[in-house]
């Protein structure tokens, strides 16, 4: 787990007033005792997580991809080719919506706008490198090469969801 105190109070009051403000009907399937708190969450979603993103290209239409997605700092983070339709996408219009599936036991659902972690031109995110260093460690110094390859990016969340199907099992061993 990589959050601060700070960080996992601000990810619960995100979880509490999303679901609070979510039609009766996603209430009636996310509840107390169907969701994960902000500490629970961080502890399931370890290491890469596949999300399903979603962008909208410039005639206002739908397009889902599936990135690696990190759950870093109560915030997911992910990354794709710098010439990737997404990345253009992204650029123009910066809100998304994400979701990470494991079968019928979790899902994580997130919308949001994306920040540019390492642009092209202009400065990187005061916790670029510490985020770099992680994504060396995670996939390889050798993987791409991080300068010019690749575009990281982190999802601002305005609202976040967590379906559980059976918290203890999920709770229980923690992904690696």
């Amino acid at each position: 787990m990589r959050e601060t105190r700070e960080e996992l109070d601000e990810l619960q009051t995100l979880l509490d007033a999303s679901l609070s403000r979510s039609t009766a009907h996603l209430r009636s399937i996310i509840n107390t005792g169907s969701t994960l708190t902000a500490e629970q969450l961080t502890q399931v979603v370890t290491g890469m997580c596949t999300l399903a993103l979603s962008t909208v290209t410039a005639k206002g239409e739908p397009r889902i991809s599936g990135v690696d997605g990190h759950f870093l700092h109560g915030k997911w983070h992910f990354g794709t080719a710098r010439g990737a339709a997404k990345a253009r996408h992204l650029a123009a219009r910066p809100a998304v919506s994400a979701a990470h599936l494991r079968g019928e036991d979790l899902g994580v659902f997130t919308h949001g706008t994306v920040e540019i972690l390492n642009p092209e031109e202009g400065e990187p995110a005061a916790d670029w490198p510490d985020l770099l260093a992680y994504f060396k460690g995670f996939y390889g110094e050798d993987f791409f090469d991080w300068d010019n390859d690749v575009v990281y990016y982190r999802l601002h969340p305005q609202w976040m969801t967590v379906y559980a199907a059976d918290i203890a099992k999920l709770t229980a061993a923690p992904r690696s």
